[in-house]
């Protein structure tokens, strides 16, 4: 076992409002690996995308906080790269330069004009992007765009990489081709992920535990469900699984039991 890697320790959140103050989150306690891909999932306004910001540094927690490699999180960085539902491409640049500008930023000082276009051309590759180097982003669907998205996430090489629901906004099928990619380039790079959801199959799929948030105020990781199925992952024949299956089960009734009475066990 590894020592813990990433570590939220505590941690809670409240926010002012014109009718006072209103917690968010309370007492969020997860130790991560390093290589693990962890799930967040819960009902809408559970508080899974303020967990993620905290991590990100793009909000900081009023008690408690996030921990990366035994440095407390206060602000953004290129060891945490975030990619969210909207692709957030610069519709200017081209897919090449969008992930281009990214390795500038992080690399400028580092890697010589040439590495940093073979490591732009490379982060490319790994999502299935090469073909479309030249073009800009009206000009490719919203799966491609998003995959260029987590091109740029990946070329940072952050040591965590953050997803808040990246394929809620895909149809099924560019959402099942894109979680293959993402299965595919995590056991590449067995990098650490952190990634929210509302899909319980795309959580048992994809997640090496799965973290099921109570409804708030006041959320809290209301049950960690380990998910041991063996990788590489089929979705097909995962289809009739009974271990499959049984996870599923699990984060279902959880969420049927908190949706009947937020307080249930």
């Amino acid at each position: 076992m590894n020592r813990t890697y990433l570590q939220l320790d505590h941690l809670g959140i409240t926010f002012p409002t014109p009718k006072g103050p209103f917690c968010a989150l309370q007492d969020v306690n997860l130790r991560i690996d390093k290589g693990e891909f962890i799930a967040i999932i819960g009902h809408s306004g559970c508080g899974k995308s303020t967990v993620l910001n905290i991590v990100a540094g793009l909000l900081r927690a009023t008690v408690g906080g996030a921990i990366l490699e035994n440095r407390e999180v206060t602000e953004p960085g290129p060891e945490r790269a975030v990619v969210f539902q909207n692709h957030s491409l610069l519709p200017w640049l081209t897919v090449y330069d969008n992930v281009r500008i990214a390795v500038d930023k992080v690399f400028g000082a580092r890697k010589t004009k040439q590495e940093r276009d073979a490591w732009t051309c490379h982060n490319l590759e790994l999502v299935h992007m090469e073909h479309a180097l030249d073009k800009r982003p009206n000009e490719i669907s919203g799966g491609m765009k998003q995959r260029v998205g987590i091109a740029r996430a990946l070329a940072m090489e952050p040591k965590v990489l953050l997803m808040d629901e990246p394929f809620g906004a895909l149809d099924a099928l560019t959402r099942a081709h894109l979680q293959d990619s993402l299965m595919e380039i995590h056991g590449k790079l067995g990098n650490t992920v952190l990634m929210i959801t509302h899909d319980v199959d795309e959580a048992v799929l994809l997640s090496d535990r799965i973290v099921m948030m109570t409804t708030g105020p006041a959320a809290t990781i209301g049950e960690v469900l380990d998910v041991g199925l063996e990788r590489p992952r089929d979705r097909l024949s995962l289809a009739a699984d009974a271990d499959y299956n049984h996870y599923r089960a699990e984060v279902l009734r959880f969420l049927h039991a908190r949706q009947r009475n937020p307080r249930a066990a």
